[in-house]
């Protein structure tokens, strides 16, 4: 059984199983696309679709809940049964993602969401479309999420060069940032003329033109191309190398986890309750909802639009960039609990889009930095797994204190995290320039 050796520091990856980067040697790249290349310019367009259809579906989900039983509580459900899946399978996924074609399983995934979340609601009658109903259908959603989104993080070193990993993260996180622009208020307005039984429906074709978008994108290395039985027999290993690589190999990746857990523990809360905020703070219908929501994207955006710019920064100025953004991001939530103009709180919800834009990007891009090409999809997993743990937590957590106190308090608790956030990134960052100083003197 292979054996990872801890590297010196961070950002000095072990690639020795492979000789080069994601199947790639190391000649210098001439293309200088802003999509970076082909597949990946594929996989972006992909992306586009796929989280715009997120995005009508997310609000047309949460707010299909709080219509019909009003409660805060069984609207976090939603959140809820969809972080499940990456909890309860994981690991398994993670390593299923590094022996599986990584194609196959992005396609799968956007065929299965669309089956579940479009075409299913259209066969079922008013009647029988219930709340119940809708919760089997989003547990089933988040399976198929819970497969695509490691895989899509294990797939970037197979698609572009090293120096450019944070660069295509945050590409990637433009999608999402364009997603929930578009999504809520496309979702907004359709549920306000049709209803969001409809809006779900008509969505699946996003899902679908998404996958063929994936049919031309050509991985730059050799993939298994099935789990035969004698990879079969070595799962129970290949998890237990991916926790070890995670938890005890690299010391770091621990710290990182860690973070990220304390990120969506308040995030997640935030995003999943946004429709509760809305509605009980600023007396806002679905269709305002859906335009402040755009605004949390718009942030997004900008932020990733930034990161673009930051990849051959080292780690220290990219944790302090996350440090100045999650102190961004707690102020402007707190100050939208006493914000009562649609204007600025739209304002405070761009900067809160800013906050929370820095953290994913330039994570994962550490994760591709440190974890060996065949190694990455299982410490995703991992990573993925606790994070969305902690991020279920936190909406039941906030959830429940936003139905027994009220949102204003749920607000301002969530505006803490991200402080918290700020202060441990802060401590991550004295961290690395110890161990650099100490590497230096030895």
């Amino acid at each position: 059984m292979r054996q990872y050796q801890e590297p010196t520091i961070l950002i000095e990856p072990d690639h020795s199983a492979t000789g080069h980067v994601g199947g790639m040697d190391h000649a210098p790249d001439v293309t200088h696309k802003w999509l970076l290349t082909r597949d990946f310019a594929l996989m972006w367009w992909s992306q586009v679709l796929s989280q715009i259809a997120d995005g009508v579906s997310k609000l047309a989900l949460l707010w299909f809940v709080y219509a019909i039983t009003g409660s805060p509580i069984k609207t976090t459900m939603i959140g809820l049964l969809q972080t499940l899946p990456p909890i309860l399978f994981g690991p398994f996924i993670g390593v299923i993602v590094d022996r599986l074609p990584k194609k196959a399983i992005l396609i799968g995934s956007d065929v299965a969401r669309g089956l579940l979340i479009g075409l299913i609601p259209c066969v079922v009658s008013v009647e029988n479309f219930t709340v119940e109903s809708l919760y089997v259908l989003t547990f089933l959603y988040g399976i198929a999420t819970a497969l695509f989104v490691p895989t899509l993080s294990s797939a970037v070193p197979f698609m572009v060069r090293r120096p450019q990993f944070t660069a295509a993260n945050a590409l990637l996180q433009s999608t999402t940032s364009l997603g929930i622009i578009v999504g809520p208020v496309l979702s907004g307005i359709g549920i306000a003329f049709s209803g969001s039984q409809d809006v779900l429906c008509l969505n699946a074709v996003t899902y679908l033109a998404s996958a063929v978008c994936l049919l031309p994108i050509r991985l730059r290395a050799a993939e298994p191309a099935h789990l035969n039985s004698a990879v079969t027999k070595r799962l129970g290993r290949d998890l237990l190398d991916g926790i070890r690589y995670a938890f005890l190999t690299h010391r770091d990746l621990l710290v990182l986890i860690i973070l990220a857990s304390v990120y969506t523990f308040g995030t997640g809360a935030f995003t999943t309750l946004f429709p509760v905020f809305g509605r009980n703070m600023l007396g806002l219908g679905p269709v305002e909802v859906g335009y402040l929501w755009s605004w949390l994207g718009v942030g997004l955006f900008l932020t990733s639009l930034g990161l673009i710019r930051v990849s051959a920064w080292d780690l220290r100025r990219r944790l302090s960039a996350i440090t100045a953004s999650c102190a961004l991001a707690g102020l402007s939530v707190i100050a939208l609990a006493w914000t009562y103009d649609l204007r600025i709180a739209a304002l405070l919800v761009a900067c809160i889009g800013i906050g929370f834009g820095t953290w994913t990007p330039i994570a994962w891009g550490i994760i591709q930095e440190v974890a060996p090409p065949g190694m990455v999809g299982r410490v995703m997993a991992v990573y993925t797994a606790i994070a969305t743990a902690t991020s279920m937590v936190g909406m039941s957590f906030f959830g429940w204190v936003a139905e027994s106190s009220g949102s204003v308090v749920s607000v301002v608790g969530i505006g803490g995290v991200m402080f918290v956030l700020a202060t441990g990134s802060a401590w991550f960052s004295q961290r690395i320039r110890f161990s650099e100083s100490a590497k230096a003197e030895t």
